[in-house]
This record gives structure tokens, sequence and C-alpha cells, in this order.
């Protein structure tokens, strides 16, 4: 039996959790994503004209996906099949295959391959079905909380459309809701249960843009409700502990720890703190965020205020020590340090040029000067003959001394920028370009 024909046999309403049971079953039901289904919009016409192509839904959950995947099959009347990559492996795909080739001959038919959580699929999987989307026996629709660029072959995005679905604002969470509550046929509105404003909205909040949590949440409190009322008492019991969307290793992780790192180096400390707390308060390991720290203290600030990096290496070391909450302020101590220190990237910059230079040099010999000669051959040899103590020259500097390989020449890859202590380092780097300016040797006589 095709997934299709088990959408068209209703289960029990009682049976079904409350977030499948409101559904919705229309365009004119579905709440958020304006950008998409509005009137004259891509993907409202695609679904109006009865002639769905392949495409991917990215977004977060609870956002629609899968809604929309039944809706577009519903409204062409095309044969549905969903698998989910988590549990399918490529004999599922063939047999999907098979079934879409059979409703093809026999029913005229054609077929939505919905594929959920699709950027768990390995290469060889998304190849398998690869060739029956060129070919127009399936028609492919996948839905992924990833970035599909990074997680998808090219050749499969090339031939799908991509559709950003987006986190629900809390007043449409607020309408699903109310729905919910008075709808009696799918709802609970048979329950007769009442709901403060206030309770909803706070129910809503929880949801964190997921319209499927909102109902989850919901029908959890409607159980636990007293004297026919769902109070703020039992929400907040039900939503406590509830985590904010955050997942390891997901767009999310990246998307935030980008924000944390652009606002320290956009010297914004609130903002800085802000995508610290939403880490933390997604589950976060607060010694991942310290270890970024320190780069921050590095990449960002470096020598302007040195003190920066001292600072976030004391906070990661009380998080080791002490664990939370204790090191989670100290971090947030050194975030906010950061954020309002003065700005560098001059280290990073000059790192990378002298990275870049090794790489394509190769192995240089080390000047013959500046080797170390303990024994009677090495010094025979001419190992650090000339070599100047700089301890022994005025200002400690031995003026027009060489250090690169010979055939490097001379780099320059440190420019310490106006600000901070760098100020100082630039006046002293400048003194001594100076000094070496002025160097005349000693076997070339004075000019």
């Amino acid at each position: 039996m095709s997934e299709g024909d088990l959408f068209s046999q209703q289960q029990p309403e009682g049976i079904r959790p409350l977030a499948d049971r409101m559904r919705p079953r229309n365009l004119d039901e579905f709440l958020g994503q304006s950008h998409l289904v509005a009137e004259g919009k891509p993907l409202r016409m695609a679904i109006e004209s009865d002639r769905p192509h392949s495409m991917i839904f990215w977004g977060p959950p609870g956002t629609g996906k899968t809604t929309l995947a039944n809706m577009i099959a519903r409204h062409s009347g095309a044969n549905f099949i969903s698998l989910s990559a988590v549990l399918s492996g490529v004999k599922d795909i063939r047999n999907a295959v098979e079934e879409a080739k059979r409703a093809n001959q026999m029913e005229q038919r054609n077929t939505i391959l919905f594929i959920d959580e699709v950027h768990r699929f390995n290469k060889a999987q998304q190849d398998a079905f690869l060739p029956h989307v060129e070919n127009g026996t399936v028609i492919f629709i996948g839905a992924t909380t990833e970035n599909p660029s990074f997680e998808l072959n090219n050749a499969l995005l090339s031939r799908a459309r991509t559709y950003v679905l987006k986190s629900l604002q809390a007043a449409e969470l607020e309408s699903v809701l109310e729905k919910a509550l008075t709808d009696c046929e799918r709802g609970i509105g048979a329950l007769g249960l009442s709901c403060a404003p206030e309770v909803i909205t706070l129910l809503a909040e929880a949801a964190d843009g997921d319209a499927r949590r909102a109902l989850n949440l919901l029908e959890i409190a409607a159980d636990l409700a007293e004297e026919e009322e769902i109070s703020q008492r039992v929400v907040e019991e039900v939503v406590t502990g509830s985590l904010r969307r955050f997942d390891k290793g997901g767009e999310a992780f990246y998307d935030q720890i980008s924000a944390l790192h652009k606002s320290v180096r956009g010297s914004n400390p609130d903002a800085a703190l802000y995508w610290f707390c939403r880490m933390l308060d997604g589950g976060c390991d607060p010694l991942y965020i310290a270890r970024r720290v320190v780069r921050m203290a590095s990449e960002d600030i470096g020598n302007a205020d040195p003190r920066g990096l001292t600072l976030a290496l004391n906070a990661w070391d009380v998080q080791e020590r002490l664990g939370s909450p204790e090191g989670e302020l100290a971090i947030a101590q050194a975030v906010i340090y950061l954020a309002c220190a003065a700005k560098s990237n001059a280290v990073y910059k000059a790192f990378n040029q002298a990275m870049e230079d090794v790489r394509q040099l190769g192995s240089c010999d080390v000047p013959i000067h500046l080797r170390n000669a303990p024994t009677r051959l090495m010094k025979e040899l001419g190992y650090g003959k000339a070599y100047r103590y700089a301890h022994d020259e005025p200002e400690a500097y031995a003026a027009g001394e060489h250090y690169f390989p010979e055939e490097v020449g001379e780099r320059s890859y440190y420019h310490p920028v106006e600000r901070g202590l760098e100020i100082k380092i630039r006046e002293k780097l400048a003194h001594l370009a100076e000094l070496d300016r002025r160097y005349r040797p000693p076997e070339s006589g004075n000019e």
C-alpha cells in the first residue's frame, strides 16, 4: 500500500497527535511562509497550476515542509510516497521507484517522492534516485533543516528548486494555538478549555518558531488542565527546561557562533552577550564557546590589547575548574571585554600571508649566519659566523641584519593598526626601520 493510500485512510482523531490533526488541508489554512504561498508568490503558483516540479524545502522544524509536500500531492492528484532518510536505504528507494512506474503505467498518475530529512542520505543514496528524477519517473520533494548546498549533491541541487522556509512569528503561532483551542472537529475545542491570551503568548514564545512544538505543548497542557482552564502555572510547568532551537553541528549552530564572533568583531557587547546566551540556552557546551573566544582574541583584537587573550584563557580555565554557572559568567566577562577592546586583525593577516609564502616558496635553507654551531665541524663550515648578537648593539637592535632565507628576500607581513597598544608597536617598528635604512656595514665605509 502506498503512502498516498495511507493518507487517504483517516485514523481515529483521538489517536493522532494534535499537531497531526491540525495539519493545514489547503493554502487558506496554512499560516506563515507568506513569502512563498501568498497570492502571486512562486510556490503558490506552482501548487495552483497543478504542475509540480522537483523542489527542496529548507527550513527549521515545524515550519510546514511536510505539510506543503502533502498539499502539493493532494492538489495535483499525484501518487504520494513518503520516505524518511533516517530509516530508509537504497532498497526502499528502489521499491518507491517501482511503485512510481506502476502508478504511471496503470493509472497515468505522476508520483511525488517526498524524502524527509534528505540531508541524512549519503552520496550513494542520493545517486540512487537521481536518474529517476532526471527522467521524470518521480517528482522529488526533499525536506531538510540543513543547508542543502553543503549536504546535497550538486547534480541533485541543479534539478530541484530550493525554497527557504522561515520560523513562524509569535503572532502566527498564537493563531495556530487559538485555532486548535476552538476547533471542535480536529482540535481540542470539544474539551471546552479556556486559556487566557497571555498564556497563549507564553506557549507561542516557548515554541520558538515551531508550530508542531507549539501544538505539542498545548496538548500536554490540556491534559494537565484543572477546572476547565489551561492556567499559566500549568503552562510554566510544561515549558520549564525547554531549549531553544540549537543543533550542534547543524546550520543553527554555525549561524549563531558566527553571529557571536561578528558581534565581538563589530564592538557590540550587547549583541555579543545575546548570542552567547542564545547558545547556552540552546544547550551548547560552554567549553566550545570558550575555545572560540580565544580565537576571537587573537584574530580580531591581537596586539591592540594583548590582555584580551589572557582574559579569554582565564575564562576557559574557570569554566574547566568550576563549571557552571561560575564559568559561564567568566566567559561572558571575556566576551564583553573583547567586544569593547581595541580591534586589530594585523596578527591574523600577517600569519596568513606568512603561511602562504611558506607553502609557495618551499623549503628554503636557513641563512648560515643564523645557524647554531655546537660542533667544531659546524664552526669550520661557517655556521653562525658574522651573527650579530642584538643585545650587544645600540638599543639592543642589530640594524641592517637579515633574518629571511636569501631566496625569499625581505618580507613585510605584520602591519600594526593605529589602535590600542599597536599604536606604540607601530611607532617602534617604524623607528627600527629607520635604523635599518641608515645602517651602513663597517666594510662599506661612510659616504
